[in-house]
């Protein structure tokens, strides 16, 4: 009998799902290992989409590479007949200076192994199967341009976990709307002490557009949260700066709230401009990250399949981040369970998650993530009162967020 962190499998069901996952546990294995020892950055993941996609292409799957407009995307098609579409979401993308510190080796081919586990189940489902690779995730993640093409525009399902730590895994991550503007005030340089009635300080101007902000803050709802930077405040202090550059993102709760921050950030940036007799211009720096349109019976249904393979399962917690599957909620029902690689509580992007994302328990946490998407994929494509419980609550979650 199989094994699931230390639980003897006894369940049928269970059994066939995990037999079939097993036959390519090790090269899932092997997958995220390599993938970790070779991190490749955003939109530059060129080796790691070619191994992944070639795995794919060796299962049978129909595979697209290039994909969607991206050289380091994929998709893997699998045509099984009438029925829904659901896409499994394929990350590889590694962070500067300390690689895989997000684990997105681990969580990437924990979605490729359910994609073969699904092409060994194929003669027990009807409908579409995607398993697509979405670079960048940690900069401009592409699943946002996927999501614009309409990629996902009619499929019942697109899932993917994410690796997490401290031993709770979690039905969903909740995520904020995000959206980042690089401002650029423009004034008139003058001598800071022989002449300057005669500039325009366009660095007083970044000053007080920050000041407004903060003046603001005692008003805001809790969700939101807007945070800068100053890139460029001039060049000498005896010189009146006549150029200023910051960075903002800010966070809201829906994509509906952002619009009405948007509101606040722009008022904002013209009076200080105004007041300086400087200028301003505000260009984005980030496509928008869109807030998580949260569909409750994929929640309930993946905290049932999460402790049925052995996982502790804790509470979805407020959002505190922002993340691309975002954008992906808002065109089909969508969800990013946390799985929990090690019992120890750690930051993600740290060397020692990175590292904790390597060990046997890791890949014991990877294979127990893969079954539960493989069950829930499996309930989309043969439970037709399922499908259509989740779509229900997707569109009435979806027309609540849009107000």
């Amino acid at each position: 009998l199989l094994r699931q962190r230390g639980t003897v499998i006894m369940s049928i069901e269970k059994e066939q799902v995990l037999q079939a996952l097993e036959k390519h546990y090790h090269k899932a294995v092997a997958l995220s290992l390599d993938l970790s020892d070779h991190p490749e950055l955003p939109y530059e993941e060129y080796e790691s989409s070619r191994k992944i996609a070639e795995i794919l292409k060796e299962a049978g799957f129909q595979v697209t590479y290039p994909y969607a407009g991206y050289d380091t995307a994929f998709c893997g098609y699998l045509d099984n007949g009438q029925g829904p579409s659901a896409a499994l979401l394929v990350e590889y993308d590694a962070l500067p200076g300390i690689g895989h510190g997000c684990g997105h080796n681990l969580h990437g081919a924990l979605s490729v192994l359910s994609g073969l586990g699904l092409m060994e189940l194929k003669d027990s489902f009807k409908g579409k199967l995607y398993v697509i690779g979405t670079p960048a995730e940690e900069e401009n993640g592409a699943k946002i341009g996927m999501a614009e093409q309409g990629i996902f525009d009619g499929m019942s399902l697109a899932a993917m976990m994410h690796s997490t730590a401290g031993g709770l895994s979690v039905p969903d991550m909740d995520e904020l709307s995000l959206r980042c503007y690089v401002v650029d005030f423009h004034g008139k340089t003058a001598h800071a002490v022989g002449a300057p009635w005669e500039g325009k300080s366009a660095l007083a101007a970044g000053r007080k557009f920050l000041d407004l902000i903060d003046a603001r803050r005692e008003c805001f709802t809790p969700d939101v949260h807007v945070n800068s930077v100053i890139l460029d405040g001039g060049k000498a202090p005896n010189i009146i700066p006549d150029f200023c550059q910051i960075r903002m993102e800010f966070r809201t709760d829906s994509m509906k709230k952002l619009e009405v921050m948007d509101e606040a950030i722009r008022k904002c940036a013209n009076a200080a401009a105004m007041a300086l007799d400087c200028t301003v211009t505000l260009t984005p720096g980030l496509s928008d990250f869109f807030d998580m349109v949260r569909t409750v019976p994929l929640e309930n249904t993946v905290a049932q399949l999460l402790e049925k393979y052995g996982e502790k399962v804790g509470p979805i917690e407020a959002p505190s981040g922002s993340s691309d599957v975002g954008n992906v909620s808002y065109r089909c029902p969508a969800i990013q369970p946390l799985i929990a690689v090690t019992e120890e509580t750690m930051a993600l992007h740290t060397t020692e998650f990175r590292n904790a994302c390597r060990t046997e328990a890791a890949h014991q946490a990877m294979l127990s993530g893969a079954a539960v998407l493989t069950e829930l994929f499996l309930k989309i494509y043969n439970e037709p009162e399922f499908c259509e419980k989740v779509k229900e609550s997707w569109e009435a979650a979806l027309s609540r967020k849009k107000g």
